[in-house]
């Protein structure tokens, strides 16, 4: 068992909305997760959290108060008279308009943001959210599938008490959003494992581009070729990350684990398998840095619950079956009901041994160039983001009595060890508990 203290954060309604039936993304892959954390047993080994949910204020904290306005206005029966915003705000086709869509982005931001002040606190070590890291967004629009940008605004949570964070992204799309947010600071540093070239989208993520003013070489970007596999994989992410925290010695660090990049993704072109994207979640665990993990992209749904439900294990140092336990969803994972399918290879490997030589090279010899450990000065500390107890204290007073489990109370609530129950004797008493 892990010695680690891991919070997991989870709003069961987070999985009830939709963007479409023709839409790659679905917010349902996040009730398959919870299910599986839960049938395998793995609340048992970390503290689940309804987490907070983030108020516009909290978004305006990167964005613009226009477009979080906006976000709040805008539904599918009042589309007519927000069209002319649509294009403005980059609204439409992949960033549809549907039914709860800034309640959605409240509770993505929320847990990515609960989970940033927890570690702030020293209140655990790692903190998991899967229905983040929609690294995207940007300051004035939506972009990829993601409205707002729940992963800047944890960061900008961490660097109250952070002098310098690190944000590592395995995605197979470019962290842009993220990137430009940070893009002119020493602060943080954003490192970037991603499919690059042939007009994939966004377009970013050269390995030029290495970020300017006092951020001049704190971009990091690992621009990859289509097909590439764990091992190739492997002989990149290492060497560059390990670089980087001797150089850098951040103390906190922002994963986002993509899913996309896996082997048969709807989206994506690379032949990562789930146990190879692990070995970058353990390996960045194994770093013994404060540590947020966020979700992202991922559209083979049954691959994305696989992914994150392993990398849940990982993270609490457990070891999982490769079958699949019984649960509502279990039919998602026919025929072979494994954690760990075989890899079918779609495309070759067009990362050849000398091209990523040649990119941790070029990654060194940037990362030569930072100034070691960028000091801060010292300075007041920011209010926190959340509530305090006390603010808390006097909410629950102005609540209505009438209403028996206030909102703020059911947001508090630490689900106990017998939450959830292993087997068919859930009305048993345990003497041992």
């Amino acid at each position: 068992m892990s010695n680690k203290r891991v919070f997991y954060f989870y709003n069961p309604e987070v999985g009830n909305f939709h963007y479409g039936p023709a839409h790659p993304m679905k917010p349902h892959r996040l009730s398959v997760i919870h299910s599986l954390v839960l049938n395998y047993g793995l609340y048992n080994k970390m503290q689940i959290y309804r987490p907070y949910r983030a108020s516009a204020h909290d978004m305006c904290r990167f964005h613009h108060d226009e477009y979080i306005e906006f976000l709040q206005r805008v539904t599918p029966q009042n589309l007519t008279t927000y069209s002319k915003y649509l294009n403005h705000f980059n609204v439409g086709e992949d960033c549809p308009v549907f039914e709860g869509l800034y309640d959605f982005c409240s509770m993505y931001t929320g847990a990515s943001l609960d989970g940033a002040m927890k570690l702030n606190k020293n209140c655990c070590d790692i903190a998991i959210n899967w229905s983040g890291g929609l690294h995207h967004a940007k300051k004035f629009e939506a972009s990829g599938f993601c409205y707002v940008n729940d992963i800047v605004i944890a960061i900008l949570e961490l660097l109250k008490y952070h002098p310098r964070v690190l944000y590592i992204d395995i995605d197979v799309h470019h962290g842009d959003g993220v990137q430009e947010a940070f893009y002119l600071t020493d602060r943080v540093m954003t490192v970037s494992f991603h499919k690059y070239g042939n007009w994939f989208f966004p377009g970013t993520g050269d390995m030029y581009e290495i970020g300017a003013d006092l951020g001049r070489y704190y971009s990091v970007n690992v621009p990859l070729k289509e097909g590439i596999d764990d091992f190739s994989y492997s002989q990149v992410f290492k060497p560059v990350i390990q670089h980087v925290m001797d150089l850098y010695q951040p103390t906190a660090i922002v994963l986002q684990c993509g899913a996309d990049s896996l082997n048969g993704d709807r989206l994506g072109c690379f032949n990562l398998s789930t146990k190879g994207h692990g070995e970058c979640v353990k390996f960045i665990k194994d770093l013994n840095v404060p540590l947020l993990t966020v979700g992202g992209g991922g559209y083979t749904l049954r691959n994305v619950a696989r992914c994150w439900t392993y990398e849940t294990s990982l993270l609490i140092d457990e070891e999982i079956s490769n079958i699949i336990p019984e649960h509502e969803y279990r039919d998602y994972f026919a025929p072979d009901f494994l954690l760990h399918p075989e890899v079918v290879t779609r495309q070759d490997n067009a990362n050849s041994k000398q091209y990523l030589e040649l990119i941790v090279k070029h990654t060194y010899d940037n990362l030569k160039m930072v100034q070691h450990s960028p000091s801060v000065q010292i300075q007041n500390v920011p209010g926190d983001a959340l509530p305090t107890e006390e603010m808390n204290a006097i909410a629950l007073d102005e609540t209505d009595p009438d209403v028996r489990q206030p909102q703020i109370e059911l947001d508090r609530r630490v689900d106990a060890a017998n939450e959830f129950y292993d087997d068919d004797k859930d009305q048993d008493f345990d003497e041992t508990r």
